[in-house]
């Protein structure tokens, strides 16, 4: 922010007035209206946002419950005011009912839209969480009413801030859902484009290819072996080896050449080699356990840290096959019919050796593996572009309020 100046570091051209101080109570009047939800007058909790996002993630208007809350009208700027740091607002363009712990604010003398952006910056953000209350804290009316924020004399330039704030949150909206079509597109995809219930070949499968699929067990195409072990954790955070990490495996069918940390080079451990297959060996729910990366770019001395086993195939695959195969449906829900555990779950690599899996010929393979390959890289790249535009819009949040 400006120092003492009364104008933002970073503002649109042509608007040079000193922006004002005014205590929040007289730019934004708390509603206290109550209302009944109805059909035509939709209830909106806080499940019903997504948090810091300020877009709905359902039809509230299907919602039948009756409840009693605060109504709201379009332009109305809705405030979570229950553990504030948990950023559930709002700018409905509808009317409706808040129901629960929000904030009704109603602009006053002020851009709607401006005052949607204002309650989402960093100085508004400090003073609503200066929170009463330990265990179910809530913003302090009083002291948020009664502190001073700065805006814009110009109506103008409060109407370009809210409209260049609102064009971006739509921006990263439409990467968000983008990248939420690919994902249960290839959720179905790794569902129908594999062999399920005993069947030799997949529902869904590229043109030109009519043969039947191989069953075979994990156990015979491959051989196991151990992570690291004997380390202390002040052997890791330097050294010149690599080391796969748990959060590596999980998260990548294919494992992440950057998601590694620094270990010393150790003659007793075994490498592990491009080709490889990593499984994690526990996890807090059997949904989550034994989830597969296959190695296919390494850089140097590599070790697989000790909460996976590895797998090195004897026969060929198509890595990217590979990789996508061991996360489909049928091999997942293989996996976790053999977790056991009760507060945690584990797998033992012996067991995971009788898995079924199926394999079509490697022209085959080639052609599944670069279908996922593709999808999983168009999922990169709308989650980049969100990451992006969300940085942009923490950055502008802080440089162009003052």
């Amino acid at each position: 922010m400006a120092e003492h100046a009364g104008k933002p570091k970073v503002r649109f051209a042509g608007f040079t007035e000193t922006w004002e101080q005014r205590k929040f109570e007289k730019i934004a009047i708390r509603s206290s209206a109550m209302a009944v939800c109805s059909r035509s007058l939709p209830g909106v909790e806080y499940e019903d946002i997504i948090s810091e996002q300020g877009i709905l993630n359902k039809d509230i208007k299907t919602k039948r419950a009756v409840k009693i809350g605060i109504k709201f009208l379009p332009g109305d700027v809705l405030f979570g005011k229950l553990r504030p740091y948990l950023k559930n607002w709002l700018l409905p363009d509808f009317t409706g009912v808040a129901v629960g712990d929000f904030w009704v604010l109603q602009p006053s003398e002020i851009d709607s839209q401006y005052l949607y952006y204002l309650i989402q910056t960093p100085a508004f953000q400090e003073v609503s969480n200066q929170s009463t209350g330990t265990k179910m804290p809530r913003a302090d009316w009083n002291l948020v009413a009664n502190s001073m924020f700065f805006l814009p004399q110009n109506d103008d330039e409060q109407t370009c801030i809210g409209t260049f704030f609102r064009q971006l949150d739509r921006l990263i909206t439409l990467h968000q859902r983008k990248r939420g079509r690919l994902e249960n597109i290839k959720k179905a995809m790794l569902e129908k484009m594999f062999p399920k219930n005993g069947a030799d070949v997949p529902e869904v499968r590229f043109v030109g290819f009519t043969e039947a699929w191989e069953q075979r067990k994990l156990g015979e195409v491959g051989t196991t072996f151990t992570g690291l072990s004997g380390k202390k954790a002040s052997d890791f955070g330097h050294g010149k080896a690599s080391l796969i990490t748990y959060m590596n495996v999980f998260s990548n069918p294919i494992a992440n050449p950057n998601m590694i940390e620094n270990v010393e080079v150790d003659s007793r451990q075994r490498e592990v080699e491009v080709g490889d297959v990593f499984f994690t060996t526990s996890s807090e729910t059997p949904e989550e356990v034994g989830m597969s990366s296959v190695l296919k770019k390494k850089i140097g001395i590599t070790y697989l840290n000790s909460f996976c086993f590895g797998f090195r195939p004897s026969v060929k695959f198509d890595l990217d096959y590979l990789a996508f195969m061991l996360r489909s449906e049928s091999v997942r829900k293989q996996i976790k019919l053999l977790a056991q555990g009760i507060s945690r779950f584990n797998i033992a690599k012996t067991k995971m050796m009788y898995i079924d899996i199926q394999v079509p010929k490697i022209d085959e393979q080639i052609a599944i593996g670069k279908y996922f390959a593709q999808l999983d890289r168009l999922i990169t790249l709308h989650q980049r572009k969100v990451a992006l535009l969300q940085n942009i819009k923490k950055a502008c949040l802080e440089k162009m309020f003052v």
